[in-house]
């Protein structure tokens, strides 16, 4: 008698290639990358996480890594001044300042900073999170963060595969001849604010987008595809697996998906290293009870 399945395993096998703490990785993309990149820091690795903040849509993650690499800074015309705040088009909102010159000099910093991490770093991990995103009516130009400007500011578009593709192939292989690692990665996070129907047709863009580039490169070594999003969606698949908004991946689930991650890019000295670490961190978090410190 065959044994009952409730779960869909979603195959993980190892990549071409292993992560160690020899290695410098720069983050860049959702909410869920910088979960990820947290985990990383703290256990000791070298990272840059998020130069420019949480971003989601491939567009702008895109233009993001390009002024990264190539230290282009942003302008006074990329700033919005809206509640009292000065906000970059291009930023999360965690650069914005009541003060314009601090802010444009916190944007550009980060900026320098991915730029000068980036001249060491040999793998870069995208974390895309939805291919919805937003556009200036004043002259069509893609945002980052709408930073709660008035929705009229703004038109909404899903982007095509075409011009996603048309930025994402030269910057795929301009970071693999420069001789980087590159791990493309999908968020399971539940883009409930574009409806259910919607948050499907984001994350199919992406899918496909990545699906091409997996395929376009192929034949030159160093990209991965780890598949977050169908851990989370297809194998775990269950609300349990989620926070209380029902959109963000559980701790559980994140612990889960971060243990999968290890069996694919770490060997077996990083990962007793990985544990050392996680030990010695818990150990710093415990407070005795009868402590008087």
């Amino acid at each position: 008698m065959k044994d009952i399945k409730l779960t869909t395993d979603v195959a993980t096998p190892r990549a071409g290639f292993s992560i160690g703490y020899n290695d410098s990785m720069l983050f860049v993309g959702s909410c869920f990358a910088e979960n990820m990149g947290m985990r990383m820091s703290d256990m000791g690795f070298k990272v840059n996480i998020n130069p420019f903040g949480i971003m989601y849509n491939p567009l702008s993650m895109a233009d993001a890594l390009n002024r990264c690499l190539d230290g282009n800074t942003i302008g006074e015309s990329n700033l919005v001044q809206h509640d009292g705040l000065w906000h970059s088009w291009l930023h999360h909102g965690r650069f914005s300042h009541y003060d314009k010159s601090q802010c444009l000099q916190a944007c550009n910093q980060a900026i320098m900073e991915a730029h000068a991490f980036l001249e060491t770093c040999n793998t870069v991990i995208f974390t895309f999170g939805s291919a919805w995103h937003y556009r200036l009516k004043s002259d069509d130009s893609v945002v980052a963060n709408c930073h709660k400007v008035p929705a009229a500011t703004f038109e909404k578009r899903l982007a095509t595969l075409e011009e996603s593709l048309k930025l994402w192939n030269p910057l795929i292989e301009r970071l693999l001849d420069g001789g980087r690692r590159v791990v493309l990665t999908i968020s399971p996070v539940r883009h409930q604010a574009y409806g259910a129907h919607g948050n499907q047709l984001g994350k199919a863009v992406l899918m496909l987008m990545v699906d091409n580039l997996m395929s376009n490169f192929q034949s030159k070594g160093g990209l991965e595809y780890f598949p977050s999003y169908e851990i989370v969606v297809d194998e775990l698949r269950d609300y349990r697996f989620y926070a209380d908004d029902m959109a963000h991946p559980s701790s559980l689930a994140e612990e889960i998906v971060w243990r999968r991650f290890q069996n694919v890019f770490f060997d077996d000295q990083t990962k007793t290293r990985c544990d050392a670490a996680c030990e010695e961190l818990r150990r710093k978090a415990h407070r005795p009870i009868n402590s008087t410190r």
